[in-house]
């Protein structure tokens, strides 16, 4: 997550091996999906132990801490499309490549000082009913690199949601592969430039590659992989932004929690006068400010935030499932209700 505050441009459960509910239709009313067995099977995939496994590869020391274009974070950008790849995870065809360039001199004009070139890393499954309606599911895999020879491998910052999308990706393919695919299209969005002023998903927002007029909402993760402080030992995660544009997401996402594994949320920083402006502060904004639903997943500010101790070893893998699954069913559920959730605030 970005450590500068940036402008305020527009203030104004079951466990892995059980079934679930999700809501359909109307975003009050929760049905079952007891007997989906495409819905469960795909829930199911989601687990710790692969979670662990990528997240072991993306924050090892070789990525050399992710900084924006550097050669660590072009490997491990090579590492998230060979796992798209044997999955049969395609790039979006209007793109014609899982990479969209985004350039050091958009990223200078912006206060990136000499980044050099870098690229958001795109990966698309079609939807069966709605093809060009879209639902993004994003983290940033940037970290900030190395320092006095130090390597930040920033695990939870953002390894835990780089991986998070990875799994979720896994298992909308399961379901695709079962004849269930989503009826909306899943953009799965890893951006690049977060750390240094939400670069990528700006760039994204300013060269869509579907039109923002059919982006149906961003679902954002940005470290999910540990506790803070106030919240040791809880199972828990900070939702920002779920009822800033739409009076149905935070309800979806409610439900969706309800019916899975009940975590405590907790809507702390859900306030655009939060003293600590999370809202501003990760990609997911660059989205809300042109008018797309948004909910972004957070564990909060913990002592290793920023620091070379932000490390793999560190993360809680049960508590990462949880919160991915979570995060599965609310996509899950927006991706196949028969209509595209409101826009109803300002």
């Amino acid at each position: 997550m970005k450590k500068i505050l940036i402008p305020l441009f527009a203030m104004a459960v079951v466990t892995s091996c059980g079934t679930a509910k999700i809501s359909d239709g109307n975003a009050s009313h929760p049905v079952s999906t007891k007997h989906n067995k495409a819905f469960n099977n795909a829930y199911k995939v989601i687990n710790a132990e692969d979670l662990k496994k990528n997240l072991y590869v993306i924050a090892a020391d070789d990525m050399e801490g992710r900084d924006t274009g550097s050669k660590g974070q072009k490997k491990a950008g090579e590492y998230m499309i060979n796992y798209y790849k044997t999955l049969g995870i395609s790039a979006p065809k209007a793109l014609g490549s899982y990479y969209q360039k985004v350039p050091s001199e958009f990223m200078k004009k912006r206060g990136g000082g000499n980044l050099p070139d870098s690229e958001n890393i795109l990966a698309f499954i079609e939807g069966t009913e709605k093809p060009d309606e879209i639902v993004v599911v994003s983290a940033h895999y940037d970290h900030v690199g190395t320092k006095n020879g130090v390597v930040y491998n920033g695990a939870d910052d953002d390894g835990s949601g780089t991986v998070a999308v990875m799994e979720i990706a896994k298992a909308f393919q399961q379901a695709k592969k079962a004849g269930k695919g989503p009826k909306r299209s899943i953009l799965f969005l890893h951006v690049t430039g977060e750390e240094h002023g939400l670069f990528g998903s700006e760039y994204y927002s300013e060269n869509p590659v579907f039109p923002l007029a059919n982006t149906v909402v961003d679902l954002n993760i940005d470290m999910i992989g540990r506790d803070d402080p106030a919240n040791r030992g809880k199972q828990y995660v900070y939702v920002i932004g779920s009822e800033m544009l739409s009076s149905q997401l935070k309800v979806i996402n409610e439900a969706a929690n309800k019916r899975t594994n009940n975590l405590e949320l907790n809507y702390k920083y859900d306030d655009l006068n939060d003293p600590e402006q999370l809202y501003y502060r990760s990609d997911h904004y660059n989205f809300a400010k042109h008018n797309i639903p948004v909910a972004f997943f957070f564990d909060g500010i913990h002592e290793d935030y920023h620091k070379p101790g932000d490390d793999p070893e560190k993360i809680d893998y049960q508590l990462l499932e949880k919160r991915t699954q979570l995060i599965f069913t609310t996509a899950w559920d927006i991706a196949n209700r028969e209509e595209r959730i409101v826009v109803d605030k300002k």
